[in-house]
């Protein structure tokens, strides 16, 4: 299954978007425009069905409808998101618009669900204006009324968000939260939970990889130490014969970055959100990054995972392989942020076909106008 299409209304930094969607996406624009917060639609969609979450939870984390609302909203009150997923032929539709009451709770306004064309769910019900409380949660997160539709529940919950942090791989005591941590305090806990065999293949093809980058490498494994915590282990060329050994502690910046983009690559079948992969790594090895997805996709056979990438890079974007479909360009305007697909901006169309890069066509879309005042700047 995948998203193959997304609607919003009122999202964020967004007023309006209607979207198509690939296998891949690229989300390329200037700061501040929406990139992270249109990441974070999939996000709260994996937080409405996940153990511990919901949909007054999923509000609530992110400080509550008024914060949710764009501000481009002015008089109208409701927040939508709307989701197309395809799976083997087959259709599912999701729609979720919601508002808040006047103690400010979040208030769910509608729910619908469609499979195939066919309207299987359609919320509010006689039961929900019979008792409104219970427009405080969606059927989505309930066991007991998804039985219709789980498989969308299912799906959203495979939703995965990297934007990993060295310094908490480093220092995970630093990590409080009891889930699953996108910036990697968890991270070493992760690897050493995943059965033996399963997560010994997966250092070897990272140390394959690892390899490239820092060619010094030699080994790649995970050991405990007396206090049973979990570390990264590896084998650098040195003048001993067999080399030193040294943990995640010694490993720079970049090479922890890398080894979590690969092990998050491996882990998990459903969507995967990037969020600027290029960071610490050397523009040789960025370059490369869509080609590696691809490399994963062509491995994983009938288990292809869905990837979402917002970068800044000009580098990742020079592989010619990147299709006008996949590029979605994101521009701010007075009345919210805008999305449009590459492959409906003529131009950008042309250019590629003539044979430039994804770089050359897009970045010029994203750089500031006065930027180069910025060289003039004194305090």
């Amino acid at each position: 299954m995948r998203f193959s299409r997304i609607i919003l209304g009122n999202w964020r930094n967004f007023q309006h978007v209607d979207v198509s969607l690939q296998e891949r996406a690229f989300l390329i624009g200037p700061n501040a425009v929406g990139k992270s917060n249109f990441l974070d639609v999939f996000r709260f969609l994996r937080d409405l069905v996940i153990p511990g979450g919901g949909f007054e939870k999923a509000v609530a984390d992110r400080g509550g409808v008024s914060r949710i609302r764009s501000l481009a909203a002015r008089r109208q009150p409701n927040v939508t998101v709307e989701v197309m997923l395809e799976e083997n032929g087959g259709t599912w539709r999701y729609r979720i618009v919601f508002a808040q009451d006047k103690q400010r709770r979040p208030l769910l306004k509608e729910e619908k669900v469609w499979h195939d064309s066919e309207l299987i769910l359609s919320r509010p019900d006689n039961e929900d204006r019979t008792d409104p409380e219970r427009q405080r949660q969606t059927h989505l997160e309930q066991t007991f009324a998804n039985h219709r539709f789980r498989e969308i529940a299912g799906f959203f919950a495979t939703v995965h968000y990297y934007h990993l942090v060295p310094q908490l791989i480093r220092e995970p005591e630093r990590y409080t939260v009891p889930q699953r941590d996108p910036y990697g305090g968890d991270f070493l806990e992760r690897i050493a939970d995943t059965p033996q065999r399963t997560r010994e293949a997966r250092l070897r093809h990272i140390q394959k990889v690892l390899k490239i980058a820092a060619p010094q490498l030699r080994e790649l494994k995970l050991e405990r130490d007396e206090k049973g915590k979990p570390h990264i282990v590896g084998n650098y060329e040195h003048w001993r014969l067999h080399g030193a050994w040294q943990t995640e502690a010694d490993f720079s910046d970049g090479t922890l970055r890398l080894m979590g983009l690969l092990w998050s690559l491996l882990e998990g079948s459903g969507p995967l959100l990037l969020e600027e992969p290029e960071l610490s790594l050397h523009p040789e090895i960025v370059r490369y990054i869509p080609q590696m997805l691809q490399q994963v996709q062509r491995d994983r056979k009938q288990r292809r995972r869905q990837v979402f990438i917002s970068t800044h890079s000009t580098a990742l974007l020079q592989d010619e392989g990147i299709a006008a479909d996949e590029i979605l360009l994101f521009k701010p305007t007075q009345g919210g942020s805008e999305i449009r697909v590459g492959v409906a901006i003529e131009e950008v169309c042309q250019l590629l076909e003539a044979g430039l890069s994804p770089a050359d066509v897009v970045m010029p879309y994203t750089t500031p106008p006065d930027a180069i005042q910025l060289k003039l700047w004194n305090k």
